[in-house]
């Protein structure tokens, strides 16, 4: 190991070891919410109130996606995360699973495809993921930053070089073909799906092994979505442009449930299982994208700075995206410098080369 990694780790479990301190009495109720409806609302019961049992109950935010429980439970570790590379090409649609991720990342990869990042909690049920496609360096960047389990089909030269030399907590279906299936109503490569059955079953095994270490990294910081004080703006939204019309994303805001609503090739977004797409939060982040051979394959700058924007409660944040090192979290701050307080629930980012890619306003 190199001893730039080495410092970098290093820096990144001290960081996340004071997290885990500072928030250790946040973090019990993930388990139980991770049993409940994404994004839904878990009863909170009263601050320091009493339980059923007479036990005093604390209200508590799970770290990942920020919606609040009651646990008189306290866990020794974070969640675990898993990451699932999901095909997004039109061959794909519609994707299984990606509704019940707290966090979604797209970005494009060759011919400017978009392609999805699925992270999913530990604990939290999902049936079918997919379709699982290969992996690429920068996906594997975003993995990396939550100790989290990649689980792809294959991969770029680049990317499986960078998956050995980081030694990224890696599950491909070429090694580990029991952990995934291929449907029968798709063809290949657009038909190799996992659950989070299958993963928890992949992460016991790696433990049996000594070859899973426990997560460490950081967290957002999160607020329950608007006040009866805030100025919802109706209909405000963003659209990002990937590669053509067909790939086009808009994001409208829903002022009754205060989401966004995703479209992609003008055309409602929707799941395998017939659930809308949405977002509690959408974020926009510009950063260096370059083609690297005729293939089509980029180059995408994960660390260091540049424009973002954050869209939340119907209003649009002009923001900074900074991710300092490989090893942490990716993180939006405020014009003032301030960190991002995201919605509790699920978010959504999109990655781009461009501003001009980018039109935030009514949609």
């Amino acid at each position: 190991m190199s001893r730039k990694l080495k410092n970098n780790l290093t820096k990144k479990h001290i960081i996340a070891s004071a997290i885990l301190l500072a928030l250790a009495f946040g973090f019990g109720a993930w388990f139980a919410w991770g049993r409940g409806d994404h994004g839904a609302q878990v009863d909170q019961g009263a601050e320091g109130g009493q339980g059923n049992q007479g036990v005093e109950m604390k209200a508590v935010r799970d770290p990942l996606s920020g919606v609040v429980a009651s646990s008189d439970v306290l866990l020794p570790s974070l969640p675990r995360v898993y990451a699932a590379m999901i095909d997004n090409s039109v061959d794909a649609w519609p994707v299984s699973g990606v509704e019940k991720a707290f966090l979604v990342i797209e970005a494009p990869v060759e011919a400017s495809i978009p392609r999805l990042e699925a992270f999913f909690s530990a604990g939290f049920s999902v049936e079918k993921i997919g379709p699982i496609r290969s992996a690429r360096p920068y996906f594997v960047d975003w993995a990396n930053e939550f100790d989290a389990l990649y689980a792809h089909v294959g991969g770029s030269n680049a990317a499986l070089d960078l998956i050995l030399s980081t030694g990224t907590f890696d599950l491909n279906e070429f090694y580990n073909g029991s952990s995934f299936w291929r449907s029968s109503d798709r063809s290949a490569p657009h038909n190799a799906y996992t659950s989070t059955d299958l993963l928890a079953v992949a992460v016991s095994r790696a433990e049996e092994r000594g070859r899973a270490s426990e997560p460490l990294y950081g967290t957002w910081t999160f607020k329950d979505g608007a006040s009866q004080d805030d100025d919802i703006v109706s209909e405000s939204g963003v659209s990002v442009r990937f590669n053509s019309s067909l790939y086009a994303v808009d994001w409208t805001f829903d002022p009754a449930t205060d989401t966004y609503l995703r479209s992609q090739g003008g055309k409602k977004a929707i799941s395998a299982e017939g659930v809308r797409f949405s977002a509690n939060n959408v974020a926009v982040m510009v950063t260096d994208i370059e083609v690297l051979d005729a293939v089509g394959r980029r180059s995408v700058r994960t660390v260091g700075e540049g424009k973002a924007w954050v869209l939340q409660d119907g209003r649009t944040i002009e923001a900074t995206w900074k991710k300092p090192s490989v090893s942490e979290r990716l993180v939006f701050y405020d014009q003032a410098g301030d960190m991002i307080s995201m919605n509790a629930g699920n978010t959504w980012i999109e990655v781009v080369p461009d501003e001009g890619d980018v039109e935030v306003g009514q949609r």
